[in-house]
Protein backbone atom coordinates (compact mmCIF):
# COMPACT_ATOMS: atom_id res chain seq x y z
CA UNK A 1 0.00 0.00 0.00
CA UNK A 2 2.81 2.43 0.88
CA UNK A 3 5.80 0.78 -0.77
CA UNK A 4 8.69 3.19 -1.19
CA UNK A 5 7.03 6.07 0.68
CA UNK A 6 9.17 8.11 3.06
CA UNK A 7 7.46 8.78 6.40
CA UNK A 8 8.27 10.62 9.61
CA UNK A 9 6.51 9.72 12.85
CA UNK A 10 7.00 11.86 15.95
CA UNK A 11 6.80 10.25 19.36
CA UNK A 12 7.22 6.90 17.67
CA UNK A 13 9.36 5.09 20.24
CA UNK A 14 6.40 3.64 22.15
CA UNK A 15 2.63 3.60 22.51
CA UNK A 16 0.44 4.81 19.66
CA UNK A 17 3.40 6.26 17.78
CA UNK A 18 5.26 2.95 17.78
CA UNK A 19 2.21 1.13 16.47
CA UNK A 20 1.83 3.70 13.69
CA UNK A 21 5.50 3.41 12.76
CA UNK A 22 5.34 -0.40 12.78
CA UNK A 23 2.21 -0.42 10.61
CA UNK A 24 3.69 2.01 8.10
CA UNK A 25 6.80 -0.16 7.85
CA UNK A 26 4.64 -3.25 7.38
CA UNK A 27 2.88 -1.51 4.50
CA UNK A 28 6.21 -0.82 2.80
CA UNK A 29 7.16 2.70 3.91
CA UNK A 30 10.58 3.77 5.10
CA UNK A 31 9.92 5.33 8.49
CA UNK A 32 12.05 7.78 10.42
CA UNK A 33 11.03 8.09 14.06
CA UNK A 34 11.62 11.35 15.91
CA UNK A 35 11.52 10.96 19.68
CA UNK A 36 13.36 11.97 22.82
CA UNK A 37 14.09 8.25 23.21
CA UNK A 38 15.92 6.07 20.69
CA UNK A 39 13.39 4.01 18.76
CA UNK A 40 13.94 0.39 17.78
CA UNK A 41 13.54 1.09 14.09
CA UNK A 42 16.06 1.19 11.24
CA UNK A 43 15.84 4.97 11.01
CA UNK A 44 15.56 6.97 14.22
CA UNK A 45 16.54 10.45 15.36
CA UNK A 46 16.70 11.81 18.90
CA UNK A 47 14.69 15.01 18.73
CA UNK A 48 12.80 17.36 21.04
CA UNK A 49 9.98 18.26 18.67
CA UNK A 50 9.07 21.29 20.78
CA UNK A 51 12.31 22.98 19.66
CA UNK A 52 11.85 24.72 16.30
CA UNK A 53 15.50 24.91 15.27
CA UNK A 54 16.23 21.30 16.23
CA UNK A 55 13.25 20.07 14.22
CA UNK A 56 14.23 22.09 11.15
CA UNK A 57 17.77 20.70 11.18
CA UNK A 58 16.77 17.08 11.66
CA UNK A 59 13.91 17.04 9.17
CA UNK A 60 16.09 18.85 6.63
CA UNK A 61 18.71 16.14 7.08
CA UNK A 62 16.09 13.42 6.62
CA UNK A 63 14.62 15.12 3.56
CA UNK A 64 18.00 15.52 1.90
CA UNK A 65 18.95 11.92 2.68
CA UNK A 66 15.86 10.43 1.03
CA UNK A 67 15.19 13.18 -1.50
CA UNK A 68 11.65 13.80 -0.33
CA UNK A 69 9.15 13.23 2.49
CA UNK A 70 5.78 11.73 1.60
CA UNK A 71 4.12 11.28 4.99
CA UNK A 72 4.26 13.10 8.32
CA UNK A 73 2.49 11.78 11.40
CA UNK A 74 2.46 14.34 14.22
CA UNK A 75 1.92 12.05 17.19
CA UNK A 76 4.18 13.33 19.98
CA UNK A 77 2.31 14.38 23.10
CA UNK A 78 2.08 14.32 26.87
CA UNK A 79 -0.88 14.55 29.23
CA UNK A 80 0.12 15.17 32.86
CA UNK A 81 -2.93 15.61 35.07
CA UNK A 82 -2.97 18.89 37.00
CA UNK A 83 -5.79 20.98 38.43
CA UNK A 84 -6.12 24.38 36.79
CA UNK A 85 -5.96 26.23 40.11
CA UNK A 86 -2.61 24.60 40.90
CA UNK A 87 -1.08 24.63 37.42
CA UNK A 88 2.20 26.50 37.03
CA UNK A 89 2.95 28.50 33.91
CA UNK A 90 5.79 26.12 33.13
CA UNK A 91 3.43 23.13 33.22
CA UNK A 92 1.03 24.84 30.82
CA UNK A 93 3.83 25.85 28.45
CA UNK A 94 5.38 22.38 28.40
CA UNK A 95 2.16 20.70 27.27
CA UNK A 96 1.38 23.39 24.69
CA UNK A 97 4.93 23.23 23.32
CA UNK A 98 5.08 19.45 23.01
CA UNK A 99 1.48 18.76 22.00
CA UNK A 100 0.66 21.76 19.79
CA UNK A 101 3.76 23.74 18.87
CA UNK A 102 5.44 20.54 17.70
CA UNK A 103 2.72 20.11 15.07
CA UNK A 104 3.62 23.50 13.61
CA UNK A 105 7.35 22.82 13.92
CA UNK A 106 7.25 19.53 12.05
CA UNK A 107 4.67 20.54 9.46
CA UNK A 108 6.61 23.69 8.66
CA UNK A 109 9.80 21.67 8.23
CA UNK A 110 8.43 18.99 5.88
CA UNK A 111 6.89 21.39 3.38
CA UNK A 112 10.18 21.91 1.56
CA UNK A 113 10.29 18.17 0.91
CA UNK A 114 6.67 17.63 -0.18
CA UNK A 115 7.04 19.36 -3.55
CA UNK A 116 4.95 16.70 -5.30
CA UNK A 117 2.35 16.39 -2.56
CA UNK A 118 2.05 14.37 0.60
CA UNK A 119 -0.04 13.31 3.55
CA UNK A 120 0.03 14.87 7.02
CA UNK A 121 -1.77 13.08 9.83
CA UNK A 122 -2.13 14.85 13.18
CA UNK A 123 -2.98 12.89 16.31
CA UNK A 124 -5.35 14.97 18.40
CA UNK A 125 -7.81 13.51 20.95
CA UNK A 126 -11.49 13.46 21.80
CA UNK A 127 -10.27 15.45 24.83
CA UNK A 128 -10.74 19.08 23.91
CA UNK A 129 -11.85 18.44 20.34
CA UNK A 130 -15.10 16.69 21.36
CA UNK A 131 -15.39 16.68 25.17
CA UNK A 132 -13.66 18.20 28.18
CA UNK A 133 -11.68 16.45 30.90
CA UNK A 134 -11.09 17.80 34.38
CA UNK A 135 -7.40 18.14 35.20
CA UNK A 136 -6.41 18.40 31.54
CA UNK A 137 -7.12 22.01 30.58
CA UNK A 138 -3.67 22.39 29.01
CA UNK A 139 -4.01 19.12 27.08
CA UNK A 140 -7.55 19.91 25.92
CA UNK A 141 -6.45 23.35 24.74
CA UNK A 142 -3.56 21.86 22.78
CA UNK A 143 -5.64 19.12 21.20
CA UNK A 144 -8.39 21.56 20.22
CA UNK A 145 -5.70 23.69 18.66
CA UNK A 146 -4.59 20.76 16.51
CA UNK A 147 -8.09 20.47 15.06
CA UNK A 148 -8.09 24.13 14.06
CA UNK A 149 -4.57 23.84 12.67
CA UNK A 150 -5.60 20.79 10.65
CA UNK A 151 -8.52 22.59 9.01
CA UNK A 152 -6.56 25.72 8.17
CA UNK A 153 -3.50 23.84 6.94
CA UNK A 154 -5.70 21.61 4.77
CA UNK A 155 -7.05 24.68 2.96
CA UNK A 156 -3.67 26.31 2.58
CA UNK A 157 -1.85 23.20 1.39
CA UNK A 158 -4.53 21.73 -0.89
CA UNK A 159 -3.14 23.52 -3.98
CA UNK A 160 0.17 21.76 -3.27
CA UNK A 161 -1.59 18.37 -3.21
CA UNK A 162 -0.86 17.94 0.48
CA UNK A 163 -3.72 16.38 2.45
CA UNK A 164 -3.95 17.26 6.14
CA UNK A 165 -6.19 15.25 8.45
CA UNK A 166 -6.40 14.37 12.12
CA UNK A 167 -7.32 11.40 14.26
CA UNK A 168 -9.01 11.83 17.65
CA UNK A 169 -8.41 8.73 19.76
CA UNK A 170 -10.67 7.83 22.64
CA UNK A 171 -9.60 5.47 25.42
CA UNK A 172 -6.52 3.70 24.04
CA UNK A 173 -4.54 1.33 26.22
CA UNK A 174 -1.00 2.70 26.25
CA UNK A 175 1.69 2.91 28.97
CA UNK A 176 0.68 6.53 29.55
CA UNK A 177 -2.98 5.66 30.09
CA UNK A 178 -2.32 2.71 32.38
CA UNK A 179 0.00 4.82 34.50
CA UNK A 180 -2.74 7.41 34.99
CA UNK A 181 -5.81 5.16 35.30
CA UNK A 182 -6.15 2.09 37.48
CA UNK A 183 -8.12 -0.99 36.42
CA UNK A 184 -11.31 0.35 37.98
CA UNK A 185 -10.95 3.66 36.17
CA UNK A 186 -10.44 1.93 32.84
CA UNK A 187 -13.46 -0.32 33.40
CA UNK A 188 -15.58 2.71 34.32
CA UNK A 189 -14.52 4.50 31.15
CA UNK A 190 -15.17 1.45 28.99
CA UNK A 191 -18.72 1.54 30.36
CA UNK A 192 -19.26 4.80 28.44
CA UNK A 193 -18.06 3.31 25.15
CA UNK A 194 -20.84 1.81 22.97
CA UNK A 195 -18.52 -0.88 21.58
CA UNK A 196 -17.77 -1.88 25.19
CA UNK A 197 -14.02 -2.18 24.88
CA UNK A 198 -10.98 0.00 25.17
CA UNK A 199 -9.07 0.76 22.01
CA UNK A 200 -5.61 -0.52 21.23
CA UNK A 201 -2.75 1.42 19.60
CA UNK A 202 -3.28 -0.70 16.49
CA UNK A 203 -6.75 0.83 16.08
CA UNK A 204 -5.15 4.25 15.67
CA UNK A 205 -2.38 2.87 13.47
CA UNK A 206 -4.94 1.42 11.05
CA UNK A 207 -6.63 4.82 10.73
CA UNK A 208 -3.30 6.60 10.29
CA UNK A 209 -2.17 4.25 7.54
CA UNK A 210 -5.48 4.76 5.73
CA UNK A 211 -5.14 8.55 5.88
CA UNK A 212 -1.55 8.25 4.64
CA UNK A 213 -2.59 6.09 1.68
CA UNK A 214 -4.01 6.83 -1.76
CA UNK A 215 -7.37 5.65 -0.42
CA UNK A 216 -7.64 9.00 1.37
CA UNK A 217 -6.69 11.16 -1.61
CA UNK A 218 -10.07 12.94 -1.56
CA UNK A 219 -10.14 13.50 2.21
CA UNK A 220 -8.62 16.60 3.76
CA UNK A 221 -9.31 18.86 6.74
CA UNK A 222 -11.14 16.11 8.60
CA UNK A 223 -10.83 14.88 12.18
CA UNK A 224 -11.82 11.24 12.55
CA UNK A 225 -12.79 10.03 16.03
CA UNK A 226 -11.51 6.52 16.72
CA UNK A 227 -13.24 6.07 20.06
CA UNK A 228 -15.63 3.13 19.86
CA UNK A 229 -18.56 5.53 19.56
CA UNK A 230 -17.85 7.26 22.89
CA UNK A 231 -18.50 10.79 21.63
CA UNK A 232 -21.73 9.96 19.80
CA UNK A 233 -23.34 8.18 22.75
Amino acid sequence: MLKGKIAIVTGGAKGIGKSIADKLIKEGAKVVVLDIEKAKTKYSEICDVSKFDDVQKIISRVGKKFGRIDILVNNAGIYPFQNLAEMAEEEWDRVIDIDLKSVFNCTRAVLDFMKKGGKIVNITSIAGSRIGFSGLTHYCAAKSGIVGFTRAAALELAPKKINVNAIAPGLIITPGVTSGLDKKGIESTVGMVPLKRAGQPEDIADAAVFLASSGADYITGETIAVDGGWTVS
